[in-house]
């Protein structure tokens, strides 16, 4: 009886979010500039037109069939016109060609018998996105006795930013054409307009040179993978990996992007990241090799050789090559980590450098982008590089992508450059969503949905003047650990829903409780469409303080149809565990705590990952009455053997001050440091602190462990709670490495959104 019940009760909810919006209800992805529901509603059925203004309208009529016979399995009659009817008897979808007076603005009216579409050729093709929102999710064929009814709306809107862009590696793992199709397919329908397209890697060159073939027969292919995360792992798979897109493959999706409004950036990069071309080409290296496609992930020290003039030939022709391919006007060239290691080594690297009057290696990097640079702008094109084109010297007409945090489009804004902001601690989306004990295999670092949603691309650190040098932001899919379609979509979706209202809507009409709002419906498209989005966590299902014996949880389905079951007795919960169908009663111990932990589950038979809420009856920590000091953290750095984290001296080797609790600009190998400060804690709230290190580190507020992540071992990562006071909390963060593989990443979250660094952290007096 208690499985007919459920069986029953999944279904009636799987139909009611399949239902059709009310009028009032109407929600859109990314949000609209202006919004207004209009009574009445629009009846499309098998006598309903499509008519259409130009040829530019002509080919958004021809998308919307597609969409009618891909979803509904009909297609309209459409006509080009040159004067629009007055009126008609039928139902009529008019799609007309002219500017709002906004770049890729649109203006969409539904009513009472006709649809009205206005925009630009790119604004027509973002209106007919919007109006396919407005679609129920129920299939079948139409007739004069079931038709499909659209709400009455008028929205009026356009992009707040010129650039919309995802980044696809393929060079890591390669998608095949058909796959690098769908996911331009998803970035139109949430009005992305730049898809960057990461074709060489130190592990594999994914694009035909047909001057070069040995970059497909030998660059393309790696012998074997390595299995696992590579700071932990020696297992390789054995088995050769490899793939690259031919010319005719790569026309062809360039022209399919093109006609979705898309333009493709091609990345090759240089001078590092570029193993695999020395695989093929081993004279263009400094030590002349043997060389192999890179197996593993992580930064190769072999880089190309900037004293050797045939590698500025060779890449050259390469770049010439590519630019026949593709008309963008950016080339991206990389320019990141390229480490220095063979150049300093290198008597002829050394003899360049001092013939050429350059301070160091990085003036011979920028020595390097330079002589690119005037190439690629010789052909009329521009390049765009990642943010360590500005060390040495930034080139004189660069774009730099900034993705080590801000710091790098804040510097080059001021230099007056064109910037796209793509900062790591937003925009990754290799980075974990959840818990790593239960998400798949990733790149580790923590960057939940509403880290991501809440992130501003105008840093407040710049003028308004420098403000118009930011020109979009992207996101960056790196596929280390993301080898196939379903892990993209899962490491994709719903994050880049998120960056579509970033990068698409206006800053007053971003709110993240109304997108959680929309994001119930909209992922039950997805799932209709069959993309394997990760499920996200039950709205409501937040850690918190609590200052009574008993709390009311109360949750809702994060898809439209979905089903949650959930424990609250420390065990893992399953499809045998209680479902959830109304607002349950939590006991809380007394200075102690209580966990709630939950799964998702589709109408599919789709199970999310684990999801848990610590609810915690503690007094709050009370602020400390100090001056906070300038911003960022004091560092003491160390050069030694240690076991734990403990174990590290009060004062070190060398010390400073960084803007955040970041190892990288100090280069530990064997060693640790400790990190001090304050950090501004906001609001009374319960706050979720991450250490996600290999090898040990320790995380102190207030003198007290908060979370205990030490030791000697692979990257993991621990978190823990406290619930804090409004004001100023000592932080103390020790961190130890031996060998390779250093890594720590250290945040501080409430309600999963992370607080930035540069705005809470000081060193105190």
């Amino acid at each position: 009886m208690k499985k007919l019940f459920l069986s029953t009760l999944m279904a009636l909810c799987f139909l009611n979010g399949m239902a059709q919006l009310k009028t009032g209800d109407v929600t859109i992805i990314p949000e609209p500039v202006l919004l207004n529901s209009m009574p009445g509603s629009f009846v499309l059925n098998e006598r309903a037109e499509i008519h259409y203004s130009s040829q530019a309208a002509g080919k958004v009529a021809g998308f919307l069939n597609d969409f009618l016979q891909r979803n509904y399995n009909f297609k309209l009659p459409a006509n080009g016109y040159s004067k629009e009817p007055v009126e008609a008897t039928y139902p009529l979808i008019v799609l007309v060609e002219a500017s709002t007076g906004k770049t890729d603005g649109y203006i969409l009216e539904v009513n009472t018998g006709r649809v009205y579409l206005q925009g630009d050729a790119g604004g027509l093709l973002y209106g007919l996105q919007t109006l396919m929102q407005l679609f129920p999710l129920n299939k079948g064929i139409p007739s004069a006795h079931a038709a499909i009814h659209l709400p009455g709306v008028r929205i009026q809107d356009h992009p707040r930013f010129a650039y919309r862009g995802m980044m696809l590696d393929v060079g890591r793992h390669f998608f095949p054409p058909a796959a690098v199709k769908q996911f331009i397919d998803m970035l139109v329908q949430y009005k992305f307009n730049r898809f960057h397209w990461h074709l060489t890697e130190d592990q594999g060159w994914r694009i035909e040179i047909k001057k070069y073939p040995r970059l497909q027969e030998i660059a393309a292919v790696r012998k074997e993978t390595i299995v696992g995360h590579h700071r932990r792992s020696t297992t390789y798979d054995g088995k050769p990996y490899g793939g690259y897109y031919t010319q005719d493959e790569v026309r062809d999706i360039v022209k399919y992007a093109a006609e979705r409004n898309i333009t493709i950036i091609p990345e090759i990069e240089m001078p590092g990241h570029s193993q695999a071309v020395l695989a093929a080409y081993p004279q263009f290296g400094n030590t002349g090799g043997p060389y192999e496609v890179r197996t593993t992930w992580g930064i190769s020290k072999d880089v190309l050789n900037p004293a050797n003039d045939s590698v500025f030939t060779f890449l050259q022709d390469v770049l010439t090559e590519v630019m026949d391919l593709f008309p963008s006007k950016y080339i991206h060239i990389g320019g990141d980590e390229c480490l220095k290691d063979r150049w300093k080594e290198s008597a002829e690297v050394q003899q360049l450098i001092k013939k050429l009057g350059l301070k160091d290696e990085h003036a011979l990097q920028s020595y390097f982008i330079n002589r690119m640079e005037k190439f690629v702008n010789s052909k009329g094109r521009s390049i765009i590089g990642w943010d360590e084109i500005l060390e040495g010297g930034l080139a004189p007409n660069a774009t730099v992508m900034s993705w080590r945090g801000e710091e790098g489009g804040i510097a080059a804004a001021r230099q007056q450059h064109d910037v796209i902001m793509t900062p790591n601690t937003y925009l990754y989306f290799d980075y974990t969503q959840g818990q790593p004990a239960t998400e798949p295999l990733n790149a580790a670092a923590y960057l939940p949905l509403k880290t991501v949603y809440n992130y501003e691309p105008l840093p407040g650190s710049l003028t308004p003047a420098e403000r118009q040098y930011i020109k979009g932001v992207q996101a960056n899919i790196w596929t280390e650990f993301i080898p196939d379609q379903q892990m993209l979509d899962y490491m994709t979706w719903p994050r880049a829903l998120a960056l579509s209202e970033i990068a698409w809507s206006q800053p007053g009409k971003k709110n993240y409780l109304r997108f959680m709002r929309k994001l119930p419906l909209e992922l039950a498209r997805l799932n209709s469409a069959g993309v394997n989005f990760r499920i996200p966590e039950p709205v409501g299902l937040e850690s918190k303080v609590v200052t009574t014996p008993t709390v009311t949880v109360t949750l809702k389905p994060p898809v439209k149809g979905s089903f949650i079951y959930y424990t609250t007795d420390g065990t893992q919960p399953g499809k045998q565990s209680k479902v959830y169908t109304q607002p349950f009663m939590l006991a809380v111990p007394e200075n102690g705590s209580s966990l709630v932990q939950c799964i998702v589950v589709l109408p599919s038979g789709r199970i999310s990952p684990l999801y848990s809420a610590t609810y915690v009856r503690k007094p709050y920590l009370p602020a400390l009455t100090v001056k906070p000091g300038k911003k960022g953290v004091q560092f003491s750095r160390v050069s030694d053997t240690f076991v734990n984290a403990r174990q590290l001296p009060v004062t070190g080797d060398s010390s400073g001050v960084l803007p955040a609790i970041d190892i990288r600009p100090l280069s530990l190998k064997n060693g640790g440091v400790t990190f001090n400060g304050y950090v501004k804690i906001p609001a009374d709230d319960l706050y979720e602190f991450h250490l996600n290190s290999d090898d040990g580190a320790v995380f102190y507020v207030d003198d007290q462990v908060v979370v205990d992540n030490d030791g000697q071992h692979d990257l993991q990562d621990r978190s823990g709670f406290l619930p804090l006071r409004k004001g100023l909390h000592k932080i103390r963060v020790q961190y130890f490495n031996v060998g390779s593989g250093a890594w720590l990443d250290a945040g501080i979250y409430r309600d999963r959104e992370k607080l930035n660094p540069a705005e809470v952290l000081y060193t105190g007096q």
